[in-house]
């Protein structure tokens, strides 16, 4: 039963052993077949999992590897469970996870270090499945610091770019700010209950709750410091928009199906203790909110076509963040379901149009524009059909448009907060707004009109190992609405043993149709400002436009206040405490025993009788000590 359990697991770091050990006598389509076959075996023994849970009454499968730490009253194994909430995660990893994972086979062709960026995406697979399998904080934590290093590991993967190294090491430095958090996190966790472990936890919580109020409330607080990292919320956002340096498929992997969902995940899982912390939850909710809102705001300006996508998942985590501070954590957890879909269909389109623009250079022999600019694009919808309706589709589920997928998640969230915070509900009405327009303006600018560079003139369709992932992302946007379908809300039903608290999904006619309305006009409006192209060059370069473009400047502000006096701060410290201070003590302390022993080297004289004479004087001078001393 244990190997079992662990297979999901297992199979990626078959996967990763292989190609690790073998992959330089291999060619590429071998690399990439062996990482592809483990990443769907494993979701095939997730589909297992599934059925075999739907099947038990009790409707969760457990293994203990071995013990792990035994230091007193510390007592953690390594431990994994598989329950209704961790197997819907698994599903939505392993899936999209095997089709990204069939994408960059065509996508990363040629490159010079295949066979370890195939490595380092099974690492991946198998690091955020420890995370969500992990049956207690501890190894919950380890599968997410192993996500932190494989998305540093792909980040900066081209890192002979210096600014890909530097976004790899940007990341890895603000995650560990959050992180900090979810430690202290723990350890009070272990301090106020004995134990790490979920279920004796989350019982211990429920029956000291009052009790324990204050401690409560502060273990939730700092366990969201670690989810600001990791599902880069306001003020640890930054990071993300700046991950996009690495290979696209990479970029769809940590916004779909990785590592920006650990942060939302491990909320919905501590959902027990975050019930008993009404003020953390508020504070969670707002700031979910203004996330939302600052990054939507901060798409409308993005030229970058990958950058417009990472904003937006900043923005579409708010919505999460913000569901679970409201207390639905279901409607959190199913904007996650939805927005793997139809995130991870928009990355790899953008792919397939980077990728498209690179062959258009080449095709024009000489054309040398960025490719990821879309003010170079253009015309792009006749050139490649399908990249263009999966874009379409994933774009309109993203802008909330029925009956797509989105739609349905994001209306439940609205509902939520429209009932419970009108703030929030405000924050994120505008966001939803907003989030259709910068949807309408890059589908304008990428695909509508004539080409608008000799790169999108020759651009051409991707081969069938990056649009057969396209087309099954896009056929999962169109349907995964189902999975919570107002009237039959399957998935409430899944997670209700699990997420206690969860309440049926609520229709709403007259929000519902207010949304769609506005969705819809801000589509049209995004039409009706870029038919003109030209208008995205004039406000790049207008204040308004370079401030949103610069996600508030809040990487300014981070900049001036923390970099800047750390580098003075360093320079100090290597300049004048080290070579001064510290280096001038030592070395002065070398130069004072050398003049020492300068001196006294003149006494070894080499003439018996200057010995014979000192012997004589010390004796002397013993003997009068010892006299004077009589008296």
């Amino acid at each position: 039963m244990e190997l079992f359990i662990l297979s999901p697991i297992l199979f990626p770091l078959l996967g990763l052993l292989t190609n690790a050990t073998l992959g330089r006598r291999m060619s590429e389509r071998a690399i990439g077949g062996v990482a592809t076959l483990a990443a769907a075996g494993a979701f095939l023994m997730c589909l297992l999992m599934f059925g075999q849970l739907t099947a038990s009454e009790e409707a969760r499968l457990s293994a203990t590897i071995a013990p792990w730490i035994s230091a007193g009253a510390l007592n953690v194994s390594l431990s994994f469970l598989v329950d209704r909430l961790s197997i819907v995660a698994m599903l939505i990893v392993t899936g999209i996870g095997a089709l990204i994972h069939m994408f960059s086979v065509g996508y990363m062709h040629g490159d010079e270090r295949f066979q370890r960026y195939f490595v380092y995406l099974n690492l991946f697979l198998a690091s955020m499945l420890v995370l969500v399998m992990a049956d207690n904080f501890l190894v919950m934590f380890m599968g997410w610091e192993l996500v932190g290093l494989c998305s540093y590991l792909l980040i900066g993967f081209w890192f002979k770019n210096l600014k890909n190294a530097e976004a790899g090491r940007k990341a890895f430095v603000v995650n560990r700010i959050g992180d900090v958090g979810f430690v202290l996190g723990i350890l009070l966790i272990f301090v106020t209950f004995g134990s790490l472990r979920f279920d004796e936890v989350f019982a211990r919580a429920e029956a000291q709750g009052e009790a324990l109020a204050g401690a409560i409330g502060l273990i939730t607080l700092l366990l969201f410091i670690g989810a600001t990292g990791k599902s880069a919320q306001i003020p640890l956002f930054v990071w993300l928009p700046d991950a996009m340096a690495g290979p696209t498929p990479v970029s769809a992997l940590i916004h779909a199906a990785t590592m920006v969902t650990a942060g939302v995940y491990m909320m919905v899982r501590a959902s027990p203790l975050y019930e008993l912390a009404p003020l953390t939850q508020n504070i969670v909710a707002i700031v979910g909110a203004l996330t939302a809102f600052v990054a939507g705001t901060s798409a409308l300006r993005q030229l970058d076509i990958k950058k417009v996508l990472a904003y937006s998942t900043v923005s579409q985590l708010g919505y999460m963040v913000s569901a679970c501070g409201l207390g639905a954590f279901i409607a959190g957890d199913f904007h996650l379901l939805t927005h793997a879909f139809f995130k991870a269909a928009l990355f790899l389109a953008a792919g397939s149009v980077i990728h498209g623009m690179e062959h258009g250079m080449g095709a024009a022999h000489g054309a040398h524009v960025d490719p990821q600019d879309m003010r170079h694009m253009g015309g792009l919808a006749r050139k490649m059909p399908i990249t263009f309706a999966a874009f379409l589709l994933g774009g309109l589920a993203l802008a909330g448009v029925p009956p797509l997928s989105g739609f349905f998640s994001k209306d439940e969230i609205l509902v939520d907060a429209f009932k419970h915070n009108l703030l929030v509900f405000v924050l994120l009405g505008l966001s939803a707004v907003i989030t259709a327009f910068y949807v309408g303006r890059q589908l304008v600018l990428v695909f509508a009109g004539r080409p608008r560079s000799a790169a999108a003139e020759h651009a051409s369709e991707s081969g069938w190992l990056m649009t057969v992932p396209l087309i099954a992302l896009t056929i999962g946007t169109v349907f995964a609405g189902l999975f919570n379908f107002p009237g039959t809300h399957p998935l409430t039903d899944w997670l209700a043993p699990v997420v206690r608290h969860g309440e049926a999904p609520k229709f709403e006619p007259g929000l519902a149709a207010l949304f769609t309305v506005l969705a819809i006009g801000a589509l049209v409006g995004a039409w009706w400002v870029y038919r003109h192209p030209e208008r995205a060059n004039a406000e790049a370069e207008a204040g308004l436009g370079r401030f949103l473009a610069g996600g508030w400047n809040f990487d300014d502000i981070y900049r001036a206040a923390v970099v800047k006096p750390f580098y003075v701060a360093s320079t100090v410290c290597a300049q004048i405490i080290d070579v001064a201070v510290i280096d001038g003590t030592v070395n002065g302390v070398g130069r004072l025993f050398r003049v020492v022993g300068g001196s006294l080297r003149s006494v070894q004289t080499g003439f018996v009788r200057n010995y014979g004479l000192v012997m004589l004087v010390g004796v002397v001078v013993v003997v009068a000590y010892f006299v004077l001393s009589a008296r």
